[in-house]
């Protein structure tokens, strides 16, 4: 498997993969075992995946990711694309839901 990006080896651990492991099983019922919400076509499975993928990195704001107050400046939660560089916001998912890329 190929890296992306310049990731700080010593900042790499197994609990940011177990956590993004749980996220993904506790928000997706897909990814539950012993569930009648699995998917028998990958296709089908690509399709139910894909807009939680997309609220889950544009909509929800992250605790982990949040901007700490300053003395002017209250503190600010933000989204992993917000982090990225991707956005300057958080999207609605009425946003999400229009946006054309």
């Amino acid at each position: 498997m190929g890296r992306i990006g310049n990731p700080d080896g010593s900042t790499i651990s197994t609990s940011h993969a177990e956590r993004a492991n749980l996220s993904v099983r506790l928000f997706n019922r897909r990814f539950t075992r012993l569930t009648l919400g699995y998917s028998k076509k990958l296709d089908n499975h690509c399709h139910a995946v894909a807009p939680f993928i997309a609220h889950f990195n544009f909509c929800r704001t992250h605790s982990a990711l949040k901007v700490k107050a300053r003395e002017t400046t209250p503190a600010q939660e933000r989204s992993p694309a917000q982090t990225a560089g991707l956005s300057n916001h958080a999207w609605t998912v009425a946003e999400l839901l229009n946006a054309e890329n």
